[in-house]
């Protein structure tokens, strides 16, 4: 089954034909980072418009591709929740419109079970065999919207341990490097930054979770308060300064404590569930540091998507949408566009 996934929550115009739910065809992904960048973050308005001007030309480079015409297409899925409700309604409707029009079954996916997916996406490469962790395992979903530790069943079936109950980890990444102008997209502003400075320069706090009851939630905006509005508090003043400059140590010891925030509710969550595998899915999958610090941890197993499959993207929506598609689900060409997911987000009395 070859199917056609378009993605558009947020500023990424995106296109993919996957075959079979894992082997990528096509992937196509139209970046709007330099007509965000002067604001240093996502211009809903201007994202829609966007998505408007450009998604007919990203879902025909998507099949001509994948050298197919509509006609070889044997399904459509589209991002419906959770992102920007404008971006998503432009994908989500070209997609409804596309099925409609050639008579194709559609399904609307939950685009952040689609990065959950994305690390079984194969390339057609003799080198890259598709990852198939089996279930259950830890997911950890990690972008500019969300933080969220769960359990996965299924592709279509996870419980959610811990997630943030404030800025999501991309968001905090965004804010600090727009504060003090380290570029933009944040994340990988600061990532590349970070790796010359000292991350020992500055001792910012970890966030205290009543007491412990929610062992495995998450809070940023404490931390990113310390970095911006608090920075002389932590300064660690036996530490040598890095080589790069102030900035670039600031980079490295916010960046060494928002990747300890995640890590300690997932290991914890690991330690307690006794699920060794780890899937890691989002924007902020791509991180280095989250990387290496994983990746030295003895016992666990852990699985990042490529970097082409850690940001929004198609292939994603495809293959996943492939699976629904398969057990014979579709949606009705009535369903619309939410802006967020229930229990994605934690709210303390």
């Amino acid at each position: 089954m070859k199917v056609l996934g378009i993605e558009s929550s947020c500023d990424e115009c995106a296109a993919a034909v996957v075959e079979d739910g894992v082997l990528v065809l096509s992937n196509v992904v139209a970046t709007q980072i330099p007509f965000h960048a002067a604001y240093n973050g996502v211009v809903p308005e201007i994202a829609s418009r966007k998505h408007i001007e450009w998604i007919y030309g990203v879902v025909k480079e998507a099949l001509d591709r994948a050298g197919l015409s509509p006609g070889d297409i044997d399904g459509v899925a589209a991002s419906s929740r959770p992102g920007l409700l404008g971006a998503l309604l432009v994908g989500l409707n070209f997609a409804k419109g596309f099925a409609w029009a050639r008579g194709l079954p559609f399904i609307a996916v939950n685009h952040m079970l689609a990065h959950l997916y994305a690390c079984r996406l194969k390339i057609p490469a003799p080198d890259s065999p598709p990852v198939l962790p089996p279930y259950p395992f830890l997911g950890l979903l990690v972008s500019g919207g969300h933080s969220i530790i769960c359990r996965v069943d299924g592709f279509d079936d996870i419980t959610v341990l811990g997630a943030t109950i404030d800025d999501a980890v991309g968001e905090a990444f965004d804010k600090v490097s727009k504060y003090y102008g380290f570029g933009y997209p944040g994340g990988a502003a600061i990532d590349k930054l970070a790796r010359e400075g000292n991350p020992d320069a500055f001792s910012f706090p970890l966030p205290k979770l009543h007491k412990g009851q929610h062992p495995y939630d998450m809070s940023y905006s404490g931390l990113k308060t310390a970095v911006i509005n608090q920075l002389e508090q932590f300064r660690n003043p036996q530490a040598a300064p890095g080589a790069a400059g102030e900035g670039a140590d600031i980079a490295a010891s916010f960046q060494k404590t928002a990747i300890e925030i995640l890590l300690r509710g997932l290991l914890r969550a690991a330690a307690d569930t006794g699920l060794n595998t780890i899937v890691a899915g989002g924007g902020v999958a791509a991180n280095s540091l989250l990387r290496s610090r994983l990746a030295s941890r003895e016992g666990l197993r852990c699985i990042f998507p490529p970097p082409e499959f850690c940001g929004d993207n198609g292939a994603m929506v495809a293959g996943i949408g492939c699976q629904y598609l398969e057990r014979g689900e579709t949606s009705p060409f009535t369903i619309t566009a939410s802006a967020r997911v229930g229990g994605f987000k934690r709210k303390y009395p």
